[in-house]
């Protein structure tokens, strides 16, 4: 299949997209709507979307977008610009990621959640928003990553704990708490301790 640009999208320059990718989906509440008056997403200049990604309506992505293959990202997200979302991850409704971001594959970002700059979510990591699913009407409070920071692989941070700047979660970790910035958070559940003084420098990104 060939990819779908639906509704009012507007797509920037010199992208490039892949097969069997749809921009902007209809979300639950534009359903019944004729796909040519689908609100759209906006995609900026310079991007590329890998075969089977999905961007939904009412999504507003930056310049330099890099995707893997299947990536999904759903309605009322931002998207600031030079942003790798790897293969397999999804970023649910209503968040907001910022500049300069490197998400790896198959990372979950929920409902609510907030992405600073120059922040690196590694493999597998699973960010949540619901501290007790199907017992509690919830309030769906997502993680807040603050600029720089560093979420290792297989790391789990719960429902609205905030990484500060420069943090660094070790791969594995379970956050179940604030970590300030500049500290490592390491272990399950996760205890905060000194970060060491060669990693405390800005992530890179090309």
């Amino acid at each position: 299949m060939r990819h779908r640009i639906l509704g009012k999208s507007k797509m920037g320059k010199n992208c490039i997209i892949q097969e069997n990718v749809i921009v902007g989906a209809p979300s639950k509440d534009l359903i019944n709507l004729d796909k040519d008056n689908l609100p759209g997403a906006v995609v900026g200049n310079d991007c590329t979307l890998r075969s089977g990604s999905v961007i939904y309506s009412n999504v507003k992505i930056g310049n330099k977008l890099n995707t893997g293959h299947n990536v999904l990202v759903r309605e009322n997200t931002i998207i600031g610009d030079n942003v790798l979302i790897g293969t397999n991850s999804i970023i649910e409704n209503d968040c907001v990621v910022g500049n300069n971001v490197s998400i790896q594959s198959n990372v979950y970002i929920p409902t609510n959640s907030k992405i600073g700059d120059f922040v690196f979510l590694g493999p597998n990591a699973c960010l949540l928003n619901d501290k007790y699913p199907l017992r509690i009407k919830p309030e769906l409070r997502g993680p807040t990553i603050k600029n720089g920071a560093t979420i290792g692989a297989n790391s789990t941070i719960l429902p609205g704990v905030i990484i500060g700047e420069g943090a660094v979660v070790a791969a594995g970790a379970v956050v179940t708490k604030d970590i300030a910035p500049w500290k490592l958070a390491i272990g399950v559940p996760a205890r905060e301790t000194k970060l060491p003084s060669r990693l405390k420098v800005q992530n890179r990104f090309q």
